[in-house]
């Protein structure tokens, strides 16, 4: 896919993940539409990066519909990257003996599950509208997993249920989107030196950086913007997820 004068629509982009995005996608020519709950903080990255930004939350559908159409005006809508979410900490059954809350599971997997869904869905819309490109494409979207789908510990069923549905998502998105020329990707990051591990003391940091394989670091966020711009790039790359974690698997607490 050729980059520059492109348009892209990144959620979450107004820190961690998605602005390391953003400054990657800018690099290479594309304008970027930034789209986060946190408007000052969009704004700020859109600013930096030369594009422009949407202030909404990726769970009310007429939100995304609103990023999604800014994104499309004006330059062609090729790039939709999912990085809007969180996580929670619960089990099953508390320690003493209660329930996990219902509440706090149906949050994170509408914020991280129905956000992307409601992103995914309308950018493809809008993208099928587009005239191709080279091989028929006409566009890619990425969503963030994480190795919680697969190494899910003590405490993360919310979150890994919901990062499961990501991976899940991914192939039959892909074949569904194949007949109009729309990729299909999923990246699942390990321990990542975002603004969430960024409140834990150093000592602590440094300790989750020594149980990666190797490097034994902290992911850096651009890292994953590198590699959204090489899932760009390379079109034959289609209906995976890859893990972006330095060979972590980890263990259960």
């Amino acid at each position: 896919m050729e980059l520059n004068g492109i348009s892209a629509i990144i959620t979450g982009g107004a820190s961690g993940l998605g602005a390391a995005t953003a400054r990657a996608l800018g690099a290479q020519g594309v304008r970027v539409t930034v789209f986060d709950r946190n408007e000052d903080g969009a704004k700020s990255v859109a600013e930096e990066v030369g594009g422009n930004y949407a202030a909404g939350d990726v769970t009310e559908p007429d939100d995304c519909q609103r990023a999604v159409d800014q994104a499309a005006d004006g330059s062609v809508l090729r790039l939709a990257i999912n990085c809007a979410g969180t996580g929670w900490v619960g089990r099953v059954i508390n320690r003493d003996g209660s329930p996990h809350d219902l509440s706090a599971f149906e949050f994170i997997q509408r914020l991280n599950v129905i956000g992307t869904f409601n992103v995914m869905t309308k950018a493809a819309s809008a993208m099928a509208k587009t005239e191709p490109g080279a091989d028929g494409e006409r566009g890619l979207i990425v969503n963030t997993a994480s190795v919680a789908a697969f190494d899910g510990q003590t405490g993360q069923l919310a979150y890994s249920a919901s990062k499961g549905a990501i991976v899940g998502m991914t192939l039959p998105a892909a074949r569904d989107l194949s007949v109009v020329g729309i990729r299909v990707m999923a990246i699942a990051p390990g321990l990542f030196d975002t603004p969430l591990l960024a409140m834990l003391p150093d000592d602590q940091r440094d300790a989750l950086g020594q149980s990666v394989l190797f490097p034994k670091r902290l992911g850096v966020p651009a890292q994953y913007g590198q590699l959204v711009v090489e899932m760009a790039k390379n079109n034959y790359l289609n209906a995976e997820v890859i893990r972006l974690d330095g060979g972590i698997r980890m263990p259960p607490k």
